[in-house]
């Protein structure tokens, strides 16, 4: 009698292990969005929320040059953090971005190359 109650204590222990197993291999909601993550709390910028939807390409590099400028955290220079985030945007959104908001954003690149002084 002993005995069964042991291998059952071992059973449920393994069970639970499996099951353990199970879920971290598969993840959780928040590691399926690591992207939209990086850009809400990344090190590098201090994003103002609907950066990347503003109307205007050269309102879009101005708030990114001032998030890069203001940001105590960032690692790399203003222009290169700014760059970068907004290249990871437009990456990130991959097919699914309409062609007037990429091409809204590729000015972006280009007014924020102005913006530093960059040719």
């Amino acid at each position: 009698m002993a005995e069964r109650r042991k291998k059952k204590a071992r059973s449920r222990k393994t069970m639970a292990r499996k099951t353990r197993r199970k879920t971290t291999s598969v993840g959780t909601a928040s590691s399926k969005r690591w992207s939209q993550r990086v850009t809400q709390e990344s090190d590098a910028l201090d994003l103002k929320r609907g950066v990347f939807k503003l109307t205007s390409a050269k309102k879009i590099a101005a708030s990114l040059k001032r998030s890069a400028e203001q940001s105590s955290r960032r690692k790399a220079g203003a222009y290169r953090s700014a760059l970068s985030m907004l290249t990871f945007y437009i990456n990130r959104a991959g097919k699914t971005l309409p062609k007037t908001q990429r091409a809204r954003l590729e000015r972006a690149k280009v007014a924020l190359k102005h913006q530093f002084g960059r040719e």
